[in-house]
């Protein structure tokens, strides 16, 4: 069978989950026992998002092989088995950076570069690559951020376009938009479907369906316009409306309305009986939790909902796993004076000084009220400079990234690090090893000696002060060559710290075994 090709675009407006639709896609393909793989393509400038500030991009995921990624590929680990790598992200900047590299050693030969052919065709060796990276790839869906109309995004629609006629019968399009409903009119509007879809129709992309996002149901006559104005089928008019309680709810919707049965028959797929019993009894218990707990979660970017993005589908991961329902409270780090109120509380990855003394008065108040606390990445650095300021008479102990002058360095500068200069993609990052201690709660969660987990950090725990530490009851549970990767405060109920990542690999239906163990020590303190 060919390798089959699902293009995802938008339009109307931003943000209207075209991710989320992606990876409900595919997880609905792979319940029909198809292999399928993710391409997110960014418009933007920045080779990366590694640089950008969360309150613009949201969280920065990372994969195994070290690539800061877009937080979308955060979805489609969490509802499928794609593989997630370099060639799963390509930005403008990725794809004008190698062309200008190409230039410079003079690959084109004396020829004058130009977007059309040489920048869409490096688009398009992105999307063979990213469909070539595993043996046995059924499905590659490509998701273009941005929406139709943005200048940005007109390269990447160019390529889809010469794309297609190059793989006519392997390729569909999918675009989504959006349909409001103005209520000083009493009415649902289909013309900014109408007109996205025509300007997509005037680059030469032709949707094979169309998904309309709206805030509830839309009625037949709605959908039968859309059908009639847009020139597709009435059956290829697919409503997403905003799901009641869960973004794990979307598949389930989807295949109510069939849209695996259109899949299959417009790709010409040959698709197993779908199995999604696991999927479906993962949301029933999601949906009909026991009792509900309640987290602080202590950052800078509280309230910009994506900055924290796998870190909450992992918390609220961890409750399915128990049967109850998380709810999360965020603290801001620079202002949240009186932190009571929650079972446990969880200080996430972060950089920069703001906020940080906030995140270690956090950090104390947890080891002082025996309340469970997780640390991760920065937060596991704000429990050491806690226990060193309070347990070993070290005031001024700090990490030189806030303090870079400290007396007492006890979070240092990776050895690796010094002499850096840039900032895009040289930090530690991607997947390393841990080897665990026994007789520790890292070790009882995971259940095993070695395990592997993902990184994003420059600075690290110092081993100079390795000793005094363990004297006065800190626990070094986990460590890479000597690294300290996982820090535990002995006699405390639940309080650990890690370096590395987790939430870059939890999934509703296989939680991640430190969410699972934070979660379980919450209901049982």
């Amino acid at each position: 069978m060919a390798k089959k090709y699902i293009f995802m675009t938008g339009g109307v407006v931003s943000s209207l989950g075209k991710g989320l639709a992606s990876a409900s896609i595919g997880m609905i393909l792979e319940s029909h026992g198809l292999k399928i793989a993710m391409l997110k393509l960014d418009p933007y400038l920045n080779v990366d998002p590694g640089t950008m500030n969360p309150f613009q991009h949201g969280e920065v995921y990372v994969t195994d092989d070290g690539a800061e990624t877009d937080l979308d590929l955060g979805h489609y680990y969490r509802f499928t088995n794609s593989p997630l790598s370099k060639a799963s992200n390509a930005t403008s900047g990725q794809v004008y950076e190698t062309v200008i590299k190409q230039e410079r050693h003079g690959d084109y030969l004396g020829n004058t570069v130009q977007v059309i052919p040489h920048v869409t065709d490096e688009i398009k060796k992105r999307i063979m690559l990213a469909a070539d990276q595993e043996k046995g790839i059924d499905v590659l869906l490509i998701e273009i951020g941005g929406t139709v109309g943005d200048i940005e995004s007109q390269p990447f629609l160019e390529a889809i376009r010469q794309f297609r006629l190059d793989h006519s019968t392997e390729c569909i399009n999918i675009h989504m938009t959006y349909v409001p409903y103005l209520k000083a009119a009493g009415e649902v509007k289909t013309k900014p479907t109408q007109h996205s879809v025509h300007q997509l129709q005037s680059l030469g992309i032709f949707p094979d369906l169309i998904l309309c996002r709206s805030e509830s149901p839309l009625e037949k006559e709605v959908k039968d316009k859309i059908a009639l104005f847009c020139s597709v089928s009435k059956e290829s008019v697919i409503e997403q409306v905003d799901v009641d309680h869960s973004i794990y709810e979307l598949p389930l919707t989807m295949i109510e309305q069939k849209l695996d049965t259109q899949l299959c028959s417009l790709l010409n797929l040959k698709c197993k009986k779908t199995n999604i019993s696991a999927w479906g009894k993962m949301v029933k218990t999601y949906l009909n939790p026991k009792k509900t707990i309640k987290v602080g979660l202590v950052g800078k970017y509280i309230n910009h909902q994506d900055a924290y993005k796998s870190v909450v589908e992992a918390l609220y991961h961890g409750g399915i796993a128990h049967n109850v329902k998380v709810e999360v409270i965020g603290f801001d780090a620079e202002t949240a004076k009186n932190v009571d109120g929650c079972d446990g509380y969880l200080v996430p990855g972060g950089f920069g000084e703001r906020g940080f003394e906030g995140k270690v008065a956090v950090a104390k108040y947890c080891r002082e009220k025996k309340v469970p606390y997780f640390g991760i990445c920065l937060g596991m650095q704000v429990l050491v400079v806690d226990f060193a300021r309070s347990l070993l008479n070290l005031p001024n102990a700090n990490s030189t990234e806030m303090s870079p002058d400290t007396p007492d360095p006890i979070i240092s500068l990776l050895s690796e690090q010094e002499g850096v200069k840039d900032f895009g993609g040289t930090m530690r990052l991607g997947a390393y090893s841990c080897s665990l201690s026994s007789n520790t709660k890292s070790y009882d969660a995971y259940g095993a000696k070695k395990i592997e987990e993902r990184h994003r950090h420059r600075f690290e725990f110092n081993n100079a002060y390795k000793k005094q530490c363990e004297e006065k009851g800190l626990v070094i549970a986990g460590t890479y060559e000597g690294l300290c990767e996982i820090a535990e405060i002995k006699d405390h109920p639940w309080m650990v710290g890690v370096q590395f990542h987790p939430e870059f690999k939890s999934k509703p239906t296989a939680p991640h075994p430190l969410f699972k163990a934070f979660i379980g020590a919450m209901i049982n303190g």
